[in-house]
């Protein structure tokens, strides 16, 4: 589903990718583990079209993604691709709820539509009974199921999570790592996920270990 293609990236005189090759299936779980600076982070963000490389491809359904131009890249990186960052990054001025349609509302999907969907996912997600409540009247395990259901709202290909668990209390961690198969087995996702927890990586499809900026 995802090919990665000899990526190489580099900041100044640092280079942080050299040479990643990575394929991915669909419907697989994969986790990315390593030292910081290994360039997990940095491979992730390419891989969601959040960065690009100096070189290299990025494959989806072997389509050259970065091929596209900046409108039609926004589009797909908006309909195919979910988030879920380590400190949620909900805007705390509307409700979880609101949060959850705001990538529905990008596609120009219809007030109801979203609102539908979003409820359904909040409902899933044991969040029914919070959908009216603000990020700050949210616990930490509550907003980052937020933000899962928030990266789903537009059925996307794959789901990235960038250290999803770091900011959890070990219930809540233990809650969200169960949650990714169960969205796996509902939903037929593609999770990668980029995690220093040792517990989450083993029970992942495949683990890839990253050290000085290539697999290993």
């Amino acid at each position: 589903m995802i090919k990665v293609e000899n990526i190489v990236k580099s900041f100044g005189d640092l280079t942080v990718l050299k040479g990643i090759n990575l394929e991915i299936s669909a419907h697989e779980i994969i986790s990315i583990v390593g030292a910081s600076g290994a360039g997990k982070t940095t491979l992730l963000q390419i891989i969601g079209t959040l960065g690009t490389a100096d070189s290299g491809r990025i494959l989806f359904h072997d389509k050259d993604v970065f091929k596209l131009k900046e409108k039609s890249l926004s589009k797909f990186r908006n309909q195919e691709i979910g988030f879920v960052f380590q400190f949620h990054q909900l805007l705390p001025e509307f409700t979880a709820l609101e949060n959850v349609c705001i990538p529905a509302f990008i596609a120009g999907t219809n007030k109801t539509k979203a609102e539908t969907k979003a409820l359904e996912l909040l409902s899933f997600l044991g969040l029914e009974n919070r959908t009216h409540h603000k990020p700050n009247e949210l616990s930490g395990g509550e907003q980052q199921r937020v933000a899962v259901a928030r990266a789903l709202i537009n059925d996307p290909s794959v789901l990235l999570a960038d250290e999803p668990s770091g900011n959890l209390d070990s219930k809540n961690k233990q809650e969200l790592h169960e949650l990714f198969f169960s969205l796996r087995d509902k939903f037929g996702q593609t999770i990668v996920i980029v995690t220093h927890d040792k517990e989450l990586a083993a029970m992942s499809d495949r683990t890839i270990t990253m050290q000085d900026g290539r697999i290993i």
